[in-house]
């Protein structure tokens, strides 16, 4: 049983980092986008690839701009939060209830 109760505690914590580093993707790629940074560098690249998909999606089913300014990197970070609190909380409290 200990070794169930490992795994899902050695994948609550793998998810929370995923989460985590994605946050910093995002957060980068709105400073990125803040400065105008050449679109041809790959970094920059990395940034709006990796993103991308997921802010476009928040835009669309929320068109929330004001100013010029997007709010979809702050939405898709609090949804992030969400989940790392939610599920790997509750992944952890899990793996500790088996053990």
């Amino acid at each position: 049983m200990f070794v169930v109760n490992n795994f899902m505690m050695a994948v609550a914590q793998l998810l929370d980092f995923v989460l985590t580093a994605y946050v910093w993707i995002i957060i980068g790629r709105a400073v990125v986008s803040w400065v105008g940074a050449d679109p041809y560098n790959p970094i920059v690249r990395f940034l709006y690839e990796a993103t991308e998909p997921a802010l476009s999606r928040i835009r669309r089913v929320l068109p929330i701009s004001m100013g010029g300014i997007d709010f979809s990197p702050m939405i898709l970070i609090l949804a992030i939060m969400f989940v790392q609190s939610f599920v790997v909380g509750t992944l952890k409290q899990i793996a500790l209830g088996m053990g």
